[in-house]
C-alpha cells in the first residue's frame, strides 16, 4: 500500500454533530458560543441583541434548516454556582449539589445579568438534527428578550408559558399574557425566590357569596431531613449474603 493511500485511510470522516458544528460556525462566524454538555446535542449561547438574526440563519441556512421550535423554556440561575442547600439550619455536608463556585472575588458582579435565561430547542425535520440555543436576559430586574414568534409561529404559547412561570418578557409578542395561572395570581411560581406556599390563597366567603383572595395562612417551614437513619434492607451482611437455588438466602 502506498503512503498516499495509507494517509487517506487515516482520515476519519466527521460525525454528524461535528458536521453540524462546522455548518453553524460557517453560517454564524463568531456569533455563537458553544456550551459544554453531555446530551449528545449541540448547545450554543447567543447574545440577546443577536437572537433574531441568529434564529433567522438557523432556520434558513444551508445545512441547518431548523424549521421547528419544539420548546421554549426559562431558567432561573439565582443561586446557581454560589450556594448549595439554602436552608435555615441544615449544613452543606451530606447534601451537596456539586456546584462549581464562581472563580471571582465579587460574586454579585459575576452573576449580574446572568440570572434569567431563555432556552430554545430547535428541530430540523428535513435534515433530522437538533440544536439547543440559550440567551441570557441582560436586566435581572426586568428580564426581556425578543420574541421569535415571527420566525417560529409555534413559539407563541411557549413564550406565554415562560412569561407566566418566570416573568420573562418577550418584546414583540402579539399576545403576551398569563397562560397557566389564574388572573389574580401574584408572582411567577418557577422563580427560585418564589415561596413554596405562594403569596395568596383562594377560599369561598359565604358572607360575600363569592370566591375571595387573601394572604396565605400557611407558615413557611424548611423540610430538609436533619438525620439519615440506617436502613436494614441495605445492610452489607444481607445484600452480600449467598442465595440458594430456591431464591431464599441460605442459612
Amino acid at each position: 500500500m502506498s503512503a498516499d493511500s495509507s494517509d487517506a485511510a487515516a482520515v476519519v470522516a466527521p460525525t454528524r454533530l461535528e458536521s453540524l458544528g462546522q455548518a453553524i460556525a460557517a453560517a454564524l462566524p463568531g456569533k455563537l458560543q458553544a456550551v459544554a454538555n453531555h446530551t449528545r446535542e449541540l448547545t450554543y449561547e447567543v447574545p440577546a441583541h443577536q437572537l433574531l438574526e441568529a434564529a433567522m440563519v438557523l432556520r434558513d441556512g444551508a445545512g441547518l434548516k431548523f424549521e421547528m421550535c419544539m420548546d421554549v423554556c426559562g431558567v432561573d440561575y439565582l443561586e446557581h454556582g454560589r450556594a448549595e442547600w439554602k436552608t435555615e439550619d441544615a449544613t452543606t455536608s451530606g447534601f451537596s449539589r456539586g456546584v462549581s463556585r464562581w472563580d471571582v472575588t465579587d460574586e454579585a458582579a459575576a452573576v449580574a445579568g446572568r440570572r434569567f435565561a431563555v432556552v430554545y430547542h430547535l428541530l430540523s425535520v428535513s435534515l433530522n438534527q437538533r440544536l439547543r440555543l440559550r440567551v441570557f436576559c441582560a436586566n435581572d430586574a426586568e428580564p426581556m428578550v425578543d420574541s421569535v414568534t415571527g420566525i417560529w409561529a409555534g413559539a407563541n404559547w411557549f413564550e406565554r408559558e415562560t412569561f407566566d412561570m418566570f416573568g420573562i418578557l418577550f418584546r414583540g409578542h402579539p399576545d403576551l399574557r398569563r397562560l397557566l395561572t389564574d388572573y389574580g395570581f401574584i408572582g411567577h411560581p418557577f422563580r427560585k425566590d418564589f415561596p413554596l406556599s405562594g403569596n395568596v390563597e383562594v377560599r369561598y366567603d359565604p358572607e360575600k357569596a363569592r370566591v375571595v383572595y387573601q394572604p396565605v395562612t400557611i407558615d413557611p417551614r424548611v423540610l430538609v431531613p436533619k438525620v439519615i437513619r440506617h436502613d436494614n434492607r441495605y445492610d452489607p451482611q444481607l445484600t452480600n449474603a449467598p442465595v440458594a437455588t430456591d431464591g431464599k438466602p441460605s442459612g
